[in-house]
């Protein structure tokens, strides 16, 4: 399975759904605290091109957006694949 990495600060209810959603695949990942303001939280939005948003979702070096982008490709049945679960 690929690293999967999730910026997430506390209090976020899309961070809590795509950190829920991952879990319910198996997947571990690293869930990373990046409160605005933080260290953490610029690495996030330097590693995904300028979304000032979190959560932000890194599977490997390719960045797959936050929440919505997540849903989107569990929805249409690619997610599965990009996580390496068969």
């Amino acid at each position: 399975m690929p690293v999967v990495e999730i910026y997430t600060q506390p209090g976020c209810p899309y961070c809590v759904r795509a950190v829920d959603l991952l879990r319910s695949k198996g997947v571990e990942m690293k869930e990373i605290n990046a409160p605005r303001g933080t260290a953490e939280r610029q690495e996030a939005i330097e590693r995904s091109g300028g979304a000032q948003t979190v959560p932000q979702i890194f599977i490997g070096d390719q960045a797959l957006g936050g929440c919505t982008e997540l849903m989107g490709l569990d929805r249409a049945g690619k997610l599965d694949n990009l996580l390496g679960i068969n």
